[in-house]
């Protein structure tokens, strides 16, 4: 991983199907384990059996709850993993249990750890492992369980880059980049083109990001009619690193995007501007003039309430292009 994204990841909720809760990044550990997330909680939601929708949909979103715990104690014991991940580890494919994914990452990181470290990962690990499997299970029973509107699913435990409401604009950072692909792509040139430009940042292990990168596809395609186009900053693929940018380019490959997705300089002013994020994914809304529209969407926009103030956001920016 990149030096410039390390405080991301501190709380690694990423793997976890954090369909509504999940946000990257604690600023400080949570060494103690707290009882919100005790063996016997775990245990006692693993054990209920839902009889409708409505209750599966809670049992969800509460086990969901529980993974966001196990990743937000010891954040730099989770940090230290995903950094070894995004080196060695590609993400995994749809339909694997990202409990698995945890376990062959860590054993791959041992070295980097003491003994008790390991203990503390490997017994988080595979109670996400269990989590993963009744996750499925609801999913399968209960099509649609996951996708309840709440705040968003995300990898982080605190919001970033948070704009002031108040009438002053705030310009989204500068930058001379690349896409993927390697043409030139300047900050100026790319805002003003577009009536909206929708800036998601994402990395290449964050479930919940790769999970809403086909609604992002959809959305592209929305806005095209509109004269916008969303935009793809991989937090990996800063500087240009060419291991990073092949694993992103496979799993836009694999999910079908077709947006462009662009990197930075790590010390440009957007750079800077990504490394100070905390959550992901996390989304902006930017317009014609380059400036930020409202609070960015921290957190995938797969739920209705995320989707619906993303729109509100997407219609102010066309509104302020035009003026």
């Amino acid at each position: 991983m990149k030096k410039s994204i390390k405080k991301i990841l501190a709380v690694l909720l990423v793997a976890v199907l954090t369909f509504s809760l999940a946000a990257c990044s604690a600023k400080k550990d949570k060494n103690d384990n707290s009882s919100s997330n005790s063996d016997t909680d775990i245990a006692t939601l693993m054990s209920v059996e839902p009889n409708n929708a409505e209750e599966a949909a809670d049992l969800y979103q509460k086990l969901m709850k529980k993974e966001n715990d196990i990743l937000s104690n010891n954040s730099s014991l989770w940090e230290k993993v995903f950094m070894s991940a995004n080196k060695e580890t590609p993400m995994i494919e749809d339909g694997s249990n990202y409990g698995d994914f945890l376990l062959k990452t860590i054993d791959g990181a041992k070295d980097q750890f003491s003994a008790d470290e390991l203990k503390i990962l490997n017994e988080g690990a595979e109670q996400i492992k269990e989590i993963e499997g009744k996750l499925t299970i609801l999913e399968q029973k209960y099509p649609g369980c996951g996708s309840k509107p709440s705040s968003g699913e995300s990898v982080a435990a605190d919001s970033a880059g948070k704009i002031s409401n108040d009438s002053e604009a705030t310009k989204f950072p500068t930058f001379q980049g690349k896409d993927l692909d390697g043409n030139d792509v300047n900050s100026n040139d790319l805002f003003s083109s577009n009536s909206v430009t929708v800036v998601n940042f994402w990395f290449t292990t964050c479930k919940p990001c790769v999970g809403e990168l086909g609604e992002l596809e959809a959305l592209n395609k929305e806005l095209a009619s509109k004269g916008g186009a969303v935009v793809g900053v991989n937090s990996f693929t800063l500087d240009g690193d060419k291991t990073a940018i092949a694993e992103a380019k496979d799993i836009l490959s694999q999910k079908g995007i077709t947006y462009k997705n662009i990197w930075f300089d790590s010390k440009s002013d957007a750079g800077k501007f990504t490394s100070g994020l905390y959550s992901f994914p996390t989304t902006y809304v930017v317009d014609r003039n380059g400036n930020i529209v409202g609070q960015p969407i921290v957190g995938a926009i797969t739920s209705a309430e995320q989707s619906k103030t993303l729109n509100s956001l997407i219609e102010q920016a066309i509104a302020n292009s035009n003026k």
